[in-house]
């Protein structure tokens, strides 16, 4: 049997590697290099929060119980959604900062988008209808 093929059979019934085990890495190997450029027992903090990254990704990594590992992973992707999708938002409004003026509902708090240069209008909510004025 080639070690390819033990491999595969090693890690029949564990969990792999998956997003959360991705970002973990990534962090780690950022810790890491902080560790490597500063030279104090602060920089030996970021070194052993390193190791103890890495542990954590080989645990999951090997685990067998696969329904605790891909709620974890569900709840990440959760939060990733969340962090990616306002930063989406904010892009899109700095793009569109010169032809339109954004407002946020004092009710619902939704963002909503009006043309510049309109003056002083009245603006209503979508989402739950409130009337309030703003300048354009």
């Amino acid at each position: 049997m080639r070690l390819r093929e033990k491999f595969a059979a090693f890690m029949a019934g564990r969990n792999g590697n998956d997003y959360l085990n991705r970002f973990l890495l990534v962090t780690t190997v950022v810790f890491l290099l902080l560790a490597a450029l500063i030279k104090n027992s602060f920089g030996n903090l970021f070194y052993f929060a390193a190791l103890a990254l890495l542990a954590f990704v080989y645990f999951r990594m090997f685990s067998r119980n696969l329904p605790k590992r891909r709620a974890e992973n569900e709840r990440y992707l959760a939060k990733r959604y969340k962090v990616v999708n306002a930063l989406r938002v904010e892009v899109q409004k700095w793009k569109q900062r010169k032809e339109y003026k954004f407002f946020k509902c004092p009710s619902c708090s939704s963002v909503l988008r009006v043309p510049r240069g309109k003056g002083k209008i009245k603006i209503v909510c979508r989402k739950c209808g409130r009337t309030f004025e703003g300048k354009t």
